[in-house]
């Protein structure tokens, strides 16, 4: 049977965390890297196809193209429902690309509304009278204000979205979510009959996000977190239950960092103070010219092979602020991701068989320098953060794809210990 449902996500590491909610809902799940093109393979038997792309700060302009390109390939996979992931912090610029796209998608489909709701309650994510609150903290007062590509500084998500649609933006509050699937689809009703394109839901809780999921069945296009594609997922009928992948997960293991997130820093933190081999990528020198990445190599082949090591850009707000000043932004940003690829080829070619990358930037970096299009999920080490695995010329990889801000503190040391 082909997929009913098609998911695209603005990133690599949104991808694989859209692609584990699917597989926790019971719906096989098949993710694939980049847009499709003619000879992009789906297994038989999958519910959902996900596609991940680079779509999160790209020009507006180019975000549309790829991934209407992207909605065209799964209705011709034979989906009928295409689900817009973005993450659950609602990284997004005045500009967009959130809204462009999202309004770009419901055209397409000849659609008149759609859901927004980026909440992910295990994550701490939450929505609450249409404002977007990260654990305790409103969007705007938490670590997220520092985001070095796509500071939010705004908490109210509609008052995000005015500046990057022109369509009207409606609310549907967590009294009604209460009051279950009808409720929300009667609102759902009375807001399209008012000219509302965007219905921003709130969710407190998984069970709010179920409600949610089963009142969209119907709708040609659904956006939001990974949280909300659960619900979505588990309102189908047609999930078999998630199958095991019969893939080996043993050999030389290692961490690529680039995610300059609080959390991430406070996982390459533990990994340092437990006594772990880490190594700081200066990029400023590999702008100069220097060859860091020959460096941080011979660096690894004098380490222990049975030892996970980490190799990291990561840094600091100030210092972060201190490098895009003098580099500038985008090249700052397009150092770390040239250095990271190349160093994962590498690494992969000298025997390293599982890969932890941290950040959305730095995984599309990193598959894309490794050649891999498409990925079988399996089982999380952390909500939202699933291994997966892909077939490379040096052989079978066990890969995760972290978003920056997810992952318990101790991830990075916990991650390999049940894929020995």
């Amino acid at each position: 049977m082909p997929p009913r449902l098609g998911c695209i996500a603005d990133d690599f590491t949104g991808g694989t965390d859209v692609a584990a909610a699917l597989r926790r809902a019971g719906l096989r799940t098949t993710l694939v890297f980049g847009v499709p093109d003619a000879d992009t393979e789906l297994p038989a038997d999958c519910d959902a196809t996900v596609v991940a792309l680079k779509s999160r700060s790209t020009p507006a302009a180019e975000a549309v193209a790829e991934s209407l390109a992207t909605q065209k390939w799964l209705w011709s996979q034979g989906a009928v429902q295409v689900f817009f992931k973005y993450c659950s912090t609602f990284d997004s610029t005045a500009e967009g690309n959130i809204g462009p796209v999202t309004d770009a998608l419901v055209e397409a489909a000849g659609a008149r509304i759609t859901v927004i709701c980026p909440a992910s309650p295990p994550n701490g994510r939450t929505v609450y009278q249409g404002h977007l609150f990260v654990h305790d903290q409103l969007l705007s007062d938490s670590p997220l204000r520092h985001h070095p590509l796509n500071p939010m500084t705004d908490a109210s998500l509609r008052r995000l979205l005015t500046t990057q649609t022109p369509h009207r933006i409606g609310l549907i509050d967590h009294s009604t979510v209460q009051r279950g699937a009808d409720a929300v689809r009667e609102v759902l009703l009375a807001l399209e009959r008012d000219g509302v394109r965007h219905a921003v839901a709130d969710a407190l809780t998984d069970d709010d996000l179920a409600v949610i999921g089963a009142a969209s069945l119907e709708l040609p296009v659904v956006t939001g977190a990974a949280g909300l594609a659960e619900g979505l997922g588990r309102a189908y009928p047609t999930g078999t239950g998630a199958v095991d992948v019969p893939v080996s997960r043993t050999g030389p293991a290692a961490v690529l960092a680039g995610s300059c997130s609080a959390r991430t820093l406070e996982q390459i933190d533990r990994f340092s103070a437990a006594g772990l081999p880490a190594y700081h990528l200066d990029v400023r020198a590999a702008a100069a010219g220097q060859d860091v990445a020959a460096d941080a190599l011979a660096w690894y082949e004098a380490q222990d092979p049975a030892t996970p090591v980490l190799l990291y850009a990561s840094a600091s707000p100030d210092d972060l602020a201190d490098v895009q000043g003098e580099l500038g932004v985008a090249a700052a940003g397009e150092q770390v991701e040239s250095l990271l690829g190349a160093l994962a080829s590498r690494l992969v070619e000298r025997g390293v068989r599982r890969l932890l990358v941290a950040g959305g930037e730095t995984s599309g970096a990193v598959t894309t320098a490794l050649g891999i299009r498409t990925v079988l999920v399996a089982d999380e080490a952390d909500p939202g953060v699933p291994w997966t695995y892909a077939t490379t010329p040096s052989g079978h990889l066990a890969l995760m794809l972290k978003s920056g801000n997810f992952g318990a503190p101790d991830l990075f040391l916990r991650a390999f210990e049940d894929v020995q």
